[in-house]
């Protein structure tokens, strides 16, 4: 009796460890969840995906689809500002955590971009768009963070006239 007892809590116990979702699976769950248009359970599986295997190869991607949508503003409990900062978080967090992952430079770039043009914050704008210029000078963005430099704050009549007298 005591054999089967043990045996009986053992299986239990490998069952239990067995029947937790891996990286793979999360990601799965959320990608699955967005074709569905379930976005707030997309959310919840790409951020337990981060929380519960921040070192794995997903969670750079999980982060960097987290941060777009909240760049969407997909989520109806969140207000389009608090939106926003959950995307520049999630962005800055990618190049912070995961500097050598492919998503780190654009998600340098998209943090600026964020922060100039949807919340017209052009000092902390200018620092990303700095940084990611220092880090990646060689970067296909690079042309265009130069760009964005140079006509922040600027409407695009202005950037249209300001192109019309240089050349």
């Amino acid at each position: 009796m005591r054999y089967f007892i043990t045996v009986l809590f053992i299986t239990s116990i490998l069952t239990l460890i067995g029947c937790g979702n891996s990286a793979e699976d999360y990601m799965n769950e959320a990608s699955e969840n967005l074709k569905n248009n379930k976005t707030s359970e997309a959310v919840a599986a790409y951020q337990k995906l981060i929380d519960e295997y921040p070192e794995s190869e997903q969670a750079p991607e999980a982060l960097y689809q987290l941060a777009t949508i909240y760049q969407g503003v997909l989520l109806p409990d969140l207000t389009r500002e608090e939106s926003m900062n959950k995307s520049i978080e999630s962005f800055k967090k990618i190049f912070e955590k995961y500097p050598q992952n492919k998503y780190a430079p654009v998600s340098l770039f998209m943090s600026g971009f964020v922060q100039a043009n949807e919340l017209q914050n052009y000092d902390e704008a200018t620092k990303a768009y700095n940084l990611f210029l220092q880090k990646y000078p060689d970067h296909e963005l690079a042309k265009s963070a130069k760009e964005e430099l140079d006509n922040m704050g600027l409407s695009p009549e202005d950037i249209l006239k300001k192109a019309e007298t240089l050349d």
